[in-house]
């Protein structure tokens, strides 16, 4: 069965994140359903490339969400025949919910503080209680990984625009096995609901845009971290101008000025934070 992963348009841009606000949803990835990613590269990649997303969002105080899918025995009574895709499911009793191939992928294992449920369709919402878990916790952003792309992923976006969140979907966290329709989703129906972005730039982001930077004594801890000529900054000013600490690859950090005019805000910095470029 062919599966196919994208990466995100080169030169694209996404808005700034509130990681305070900001939760990564991983959907799906359990053995039965990681079965249709080809064994080796492919599943070693797509697994790699979600959990070091897991390990950045974490890290900069967002939440994670895990949404997997399994049946009880009542789950299964309650579909009907009518339902193309799940009433195979129940006639034959598969992904009980207890089964190891319904489990989350021990890669991407859930700790006490995330979000999981469970659900019996295609979405993460529309059977679980994702959407209120969510809203109580103050979120109003999605970062999107998932399998399928045609099937998890569709149906939650679908759902999730419609719930008026701000989507990001995750190229390169998504997979499909049908080629043609992931890349329609991805090029042509997802970006009037999403932003594409990929695990890459996200991994950047969080890394720059989160932590604070140390500075030689004297001088004034009031930037966040910018390396390789990608600066944070926080609203230090001085007249009519902006401070700006850059820290090359020599961790040594040097301060420049300039217009807060030219500022913008710094994806998955805390708010208010802005970037420069």
């Amino acid at each position: 069965m062919a599966h196919h992963r994208s990466r995100r348009t080169p030169g694209s841009t996404a808005p700034a994140l509130d990681p305070a606000r900001t939760a990564l949803l991983v959907m799906d990835h359990q053995p039965a359903i990681l079965a249709f990613v080809p064994e080796g590269e492919d599943r070693n990649a797509l697994l790699g490339g979600v959990e070091g997303a897991v390990v950045d969002v974490r890290a900069n105080g967002g939440t994670i969400a895990y949404v997997r899918v399994g049946f009880t025995g009542t789950d299964w009574d309650a579909i009907p025949a009518s339902n193309k895709s799940f009433a195979p499911l129940a006639r034959h009793r598969v992904m009980h919910h207890e089964a190891p191939a319904a489990a989350i992928h021990e890669r991407l294992a859930p700790q006490d503080s995330d979000i999981v449920v469970r659900k019996t369709r295609y979405g993460g919402m529309s059977t679980t209680d994702l959407d209120q878990q969510l809203r109580e916790r103050g979120i109003t952003t999605l970062v999107v990984s998932g399998i399928s792309t045609s099937g998890a992923v569709l149906s939650t976006v679908i759902d999730a625009a419609d719930g008026d969140y701000r989507l990001h979907v995750l190229a390169d966290g998504v997979a499909d096995p049908d080629t043609e329709v992931h890349d329609v989703l991805l090029h042509h129906v997802f970006p009037s609901r999403a932003h594409i972005i990929d695990t890459t730039e996200l991994r950047d982001i969080a890394r720059h845009c989160g932590a604070p930077v140390s500075l030689p004594s004297g001088r004034r801890r009031s930037a966040a971290i910018a390396v390789d000529e990608r600066a944070c900054v926080r609203p230090t000013t001085r007249g009519r101008r902006t401070a700006t600490v850059r820290v090359g690859r020599d961790r040594r950090p040097t301060r420049t000025w300039q217009s807060p005019r030219k500022a913008r805000r710094c994806p998955l910095s805390p708010a208010g934070a802005t970037g420069t470029g």
